[in-house]
């Protein structure tokens, strides 16, 4: 992601870097903060923003003796992270994913048709699991669970994400993805259910956990923000580097503890009710499986320095209609945190539940997606709600 205006084009440049995985319960929770993030520096034309796709689900893992326990299992790991970021997951999981490689090229690949394109490949890929159930986890899936989204070139999308060039960027995500600094290899100090030290891999290496931001100029100097944080904390690393870059918010612990909301909820009469599947028997509680508590390191040091700029101030608020028009689907910790928040729902929103909260589509993104749209044959249609 690069700006689209010239706010600031005499600034050093800084990159940001997301590790990420399309089908990571945990980025699925980030997803308000990032956005809203990446709202907040949309003027700065000297800042990029990169994601690097880390394989959370590896082709050469070993496969469940299991299937079916596993995939309870993951469902319970699912549930208890929801409960965290209060994002939706599925009624009902149809399998833990076979391999994140399908889904990671089809994001890379849809990068080469810009950046509002990727964004929206990439969000439809996660909600392919967390709110249809069905990981896209093979090259069929993937580019399924994508269909419809506007402005995407198909069967480009198609042939690039077979190339050889588009594997050669992912095996190099993956590659970066498993050369963490120092700082996030012992994290201590932190509040957050997940606080992102860096996991130890099979071959005793370790890799990003995810997701983490790593924020990094020209010169060297970085910043990390690993696992699920508030917003302050993109923020004031990004300012320790850029200083003065981005105000800070008034509100404390923005985006880390959204407003719990009910799922299923009384719904005007004027908002369209669709249910992508039957809720089966909640699971047993499940630990999160998240390390110690910890926080990171100070990184490489800097001299302190006055701020080069004024910043830009903090983006506004959309109202509903207009935010469900450029966003195309929120959840409610993002319509929370990305909208003035009333009058809610638009009158033509259409509301897809979740086995924890709702999902809203703007009507033209339910004309084309998966939750919404006919499904093959042989497959049960969603339920109304």
């Amino acid at each position: 992601m690069t700006a689209d205006t010239n706010a600031d084009t005499d600034q050093p440049p800084l990159e940001i870097i997301e590790f990420t995985d399309p089908l990571c319960p945990w980025a699925w929770g980030s997803e308000p903060v990032f956005r809203h993030l990446r709202a907040a520096l949309a003027g700065h034309s000297h800042v990029r923003w990169r994601r690097a796709y880390c394989i959370l689900f590896d082709h050469d893992d070993d496969p469940a003796p299991d299937p079916a326990a596993e995939t309870a299992w993951y469902s319970r790991y699912v549930e208890d992270i929801s409960a965290h970021t209060h994002a939706p997951r599925a009624l009902r999981l149809s399998r833990v994913a076979a391999s994140s490689w399908p889904a990671s090229l089809i994001a890379k690949a849809a990068e080469a048709q810009g950046a509002q394109v990727a964004d929206r490949v990439l969000r439809r890929l996660r909600e392919s699991v967390f709110v249809l159930g069905e990981p896209a986890d093979t090259p069929e899936s993937a580019l399924a669970a994508v269909s419809g989204v506007p402005g995407l070139d198909a069967d480009r999308l198609a042939a690039d994400a077979a190339s050889p060039e588009v594997l050669a960027q992912v095996r190099a995500d993956h590659a970066e993805a498993r050369r963490p600094v120092d700082e996030v290899l012992s994290v201590r100090g932190c509040d957050s259910p997940h606080p992102g030290t860096a996991k130890e891999t099979s071959d005793g290496q370790h890799r990003y956990a995810l997701p983490t931001l790593l924020v990094r100029t020209a010169a060297g100097h970085h910043r990390a923000v690993p696992g699920w944080r508030p917003y302050e904390e993109y923020v004031s690393a990004i300012n320790e580097l850029s200083p003065g870059l981005l105000p800070m918010p008034t509100t404390p612990n923005s985006g880390l503890r959204p407003t719990p909301t009910t799922p299923n909820s009384g719904l005007p009469p004027t908002s369209t009710t669709v249910n992508p599947g039957e809720p089966s028997a909640p699971p047993p509680p499940h630990p999160a499986n998240a390390p110690a508590p910890t926080t990171p390191a100070p990184g490489r040091p800097l001299t302190p320095t006055t701020p080069a700029h004024q910043p830009l101030p903090a983006p506004a608020p959309l109202d509903p209609t207009a935010a469900l028009a450029h966003y195309r689907t929120l959840t409610d910790p993002e319509r929370t945190l990305l909208t003035t928040g009333t009058p809610w729902p638009p009158p033509t929103a259409v509301r897809v539940d979740t086995a924890n909260g709702p999902l809203w589509l703007h009507p033209d993104e339910a004309a084309v997606h998966p939750a919404t749209t006919p499904s093959p044959p042989g497959t049960p249609p969603p339920v109304p709600h």
